[in-house]
């Protein structure tokens, strides 16, 4: 720990600021409101980010702009709304006159039981606060993904969705933006590390790299904790008894993307939801993965950094970039070191990745002339789901002969991992002779051997898998994607960019 250190969290709710400081580092923010502030309005259903109940809005200073965004408080610690604008389903309504989306979801009847319902109303609100206009019903379902209806259906809330957004904001809190915006400023002026202790147990915000790895130094059992989409979880489902958490969010520069020569530089920090238009714009098909990756919560939340640095073999973010050459950045006290990120992967949730080391960056190359890139997400749910597989594909091309070919596959092994030998296989193949194909194909069947587990059998993904290929050299090949897909056809997701 270094100079001055602050022992309270500081946070803007109901147009002031907020100090809280004692608090045990594993409280959520769910918990605080309905057990410690008698805020029920939020309320607890899955407990692991899936359903909505819980959703809040979270106003966060973005490149000097207030941005409201929504997330799931049941996974969400209490510590990682310092510096941020807290809102709830509770602070919407004033003296008797609901707010516009509140009221909109009256008129159309698009509540039964209402136990989601407040989820609903805050994931609607952030959407009518950012909202692109004119508002279309994709992109209303788009922010409603993460948020469950039982009893309802959708068709009566996206009615009262397209009615409350059709115009542009125009509410209290709308009015006062400036004056939250100056308000979250001057918390972000503060930057004091912050240490929040209850016993020998803490909740640490470095501010800087440098601070983050001094901590990691001298803690080298603490968490690091990104978005908390995964580690909300090892608390809520798996009852973890984490006593030492360093949470990253508040350090600066550690989020952002950056472009450099051939290559964009992606903060280990920065969110999904920030990371998403400078992927889209690398490749349509990487658009389209972030835009079905998790929720509008979970992409509010979780990060590029901490999406690799968890080991997940079923992580939709790693597939894609070591199909594209990535690399990662990562250091240790004061020592940095690149390497590739393919190579970061040793086995099941294990890396290579020193105690104490941490995720700075990754960098991902741009296709350039002569590639293609593909990427296709099989989940059992279009939405908000976990792949079952997920295969992407680069390919290097001289006239209709592949020269080069990176494949890698998600969910078909303890890791995300190239296809070597199918590569090789299709290594001066011709587009154009779909026979000179079956090689590579029959290749993935050594490449991997997957597991059967809840979400796919071993034998369908190794069908998926050779699929997918199939698919991606088709559409490379000349076929149009509306024959090959049922949907995001490439022409479109061009179209929207």
């Amino acid at each position: 720990m270094t100079h001055a250190i602050r022992k309270d969290i500081r946070f803007v709710h109901r147009g002031a600021v907020v100090a809280l400081g004692g608090f045990s580092p594993r409280r959520t923010l769910l918990d605080w409101l309905r057990e410690d502030q008698r805020l029920t309005g939020t309320k607890e259903g899955c407990a692991e980010g899936d359903c909505g109940a819980c959703t809040v809005v979270l106003g966060r200073l973005r490149h000097g702009q207030l941005v409201y965004e929504p997330v799931n408080t049941c996974i969400l610690l209490l510590g990682q709304i310092d510096g941020c604008e807290l809102i709830t389903v509770d602070d919407l309504a004033r003296d008797g006159t609901l707010h516009p989306v509140q009221a909109a979801i009256v008129a159309h009847h698009g509540s039964q039981c209402g136990f989601c319902t407040p989820g609903i109303v805050m994931s609607l609100f952030a959407f009518y606060q950012e909202g692109a206009r004119p508002v279309t019903r994709a992109a209303i379902c788009d922010a409603l993904a993460g948020n469950l209806c039982r009893c309802t259906g959708y068709r009566p809330i996206i009615d009262a969705a397209l009615a409350a957004c059709a115009t542009e904001a125009a509410d209290r809190f709308m009015a006062a933006r400036q004056v939250t915006l100056a308000l979250l400023q001057r918390l972000a002026d503060d930057a004091r590390e912050v240490v929040v202790s209850q016993g020998d147990s803490f909740f640490a915000i470095p501010r800087s790299e440098a601070g983050l790895a001094r901590l990691a130094l001298d803690h080298p059992g603490a968490t690091l904790l990104a978005g908390g989409t995964d580690v909300g979880l090892w608390l809520t489902k798996g009852l973890m008894a984490l006593e030492k958490i360093i949470w990253l969010g508040g350090i600066e520069g550690f989020a952002g993307v950056r472009e450099e020569p051939g290559l964009i530089r992606i903060g280990a920090g920065t969110s999904h939801a920030e990371a998403h238009a400078a992927l889209a714009a690398l490749d349509p098909d990487l658009g389209e993965v972030m835009r079905r990756f998790g929720s509008a919560q979970v992409r509010a939340s979780g990060t590029v950094g901490g999406n690799i640095a968890n080991g997940s073999p079923i992580g939709d973010l790693a597939p894609c970039f070591i199909a594209l050459g990535a690399t990662l950045e990562l250091r240790l006290g004061d020592t940095a070191r690149r390497l590739p990120l393919e190579d970061f992967f040793l086995a099941y949730r294990k890396q290579d990745r020193l105690p104490s080391e941490f995720v700075t960056a990754v960098h991902v190359p741009r296709l350039v002339a002569g590639q293609v890139f593909r990427a296709y997400k099989i989940s059992k749910r279009f939405d908000e789901d976990i792949s079952a597989v997920m295969g992407a594909f680069r390919f290097s091309l001289a006239g209709g002969t592949i020269t080069q070919a990176r494949i890698a596959f998600g969910g078909m092994a303890g890791t995300p991992k190239r296809a070597l030998l199918s590569e090789a296989a299709l290594a001066g193949v011709s587009l154009a002779d779909p026979a000179g194909w079956d090689a590579a194909l029959d290749a993935l069947a050594e490449d991997y051997q997957p597991l059967t587990d809840q979400r796919a059998t071993s034998a369908y993904r190794s069908m998926v898998a050779r699929n997918l290929l199939f698919k991606a050299l088709t559409e490379v090949a000349g076929a149009d994607t509306e024959v090959t897909r049922l949907i995001a056809h490439r022409g479109a997701l061009e179209a929207a960019q």
